[in-house]
């Protein structure tokens, strides 16, 4: 027996498990963002299969709770997916970003750790270079992480349930907990700082007067700011 072939298999065990540990802060950082999303999808009239459907194949967290808002506001159909198309959207410079190092792996590998990529995941492995990337790290990442996800939408359904207005504790607040955790590592330059302060600013100034797309504006804001400021560093540099 080759003994290459014998050891493999441990070898990316060990790998998904580490993976797994990468992320359990992360993990556990979106308990509470998890119960909040089954909370809210009992609150807003959908059955508890609806519910945890919705974190099984949807598995987008901030589209998820927006989604769920305009339902119980009667929102329309075409407005409902228009605005979690551009919520979802940095998906899509995540998957050019990684595209790298995951397009020379098999369609299989491809369509899962498509399905798996969200911020934590990008958080973990997005920064990884071609060399430093495997494909066993990654999915042991994001697995757990999307099976912490749905344990806490399963929680808040069955909480949802019993507990009256459990989606009114504070626990959106996980929501902005999870973000931070995760933007500031990345705060290694001073573009990133520029676009994240930037950004910052942006979004509490157009929500305090009430601006309607401030979120979208605050990040394209941001985005400008850390483009023209590595700009002016490469024209000094």
């Amino acid at each position: 027996m080759d003994i290459n072939t014998a050891v493999q298999p441990c070898s990316n065990s060990r790998l998904f498990w580490q993976g797994t540990l990468a992320m359990i802060p992360l993990s556990i950082a979106v308990l509470p963002w998890g119960l909040l999303a089954g909370s809210f999808a009992i609150d807003v009239g959908l059955t508890p299969f609806e519910g945890q459907a919705m974190s099984a194949i949807l598995f987008a967290g901030s589209a998820q709770l927006v989604a769920m808002g305009m339902i119980k506001t009667g929102a329309g159909l075409t407005t409902m997916l228009l605005t979690t198309f551009f919520i979802t959207s940095r998906h899509f410079l995540y998957s050019v970003s990684m595209r790298d190092k995951i397009s020379p792996l098999p369609l299989r590998w491809r369509l899962s750790l498509g399905f798996l990529l969200t911020d934590e995941l990008f958080a973990v492995c997005g920064h990884q270079s071609e060399k430093q990337f495997n494909r066993w790290y990654a999915l042991g990442a994001g697995f757990s992480f999307y099976f912490f996800w749905n344990v806490a939408t399963l929680a808040g359904i069955v909480a949802g349930s019993y507990i009256p207005s459990l989606n009114e504790l504070g626990l959106e607040f996980a929501v902005a907990a999870t973000f931070i955790a995760i933007v500031v590592p990345t705060i290694k330059n001073s573009p990133v700082l520029v676009s994240v302060i930037s950004a910052l600013i942006l979004s509490v100034t157009l929500t305090y007067f009430s601006v309607e797309g401030s979120l979208m504006i605050a990040s394209i804001g941001g985005m400008v700011a850390g483009y023209l400021t590595e700009t002016l560093r490469g024209k000094r540099g």
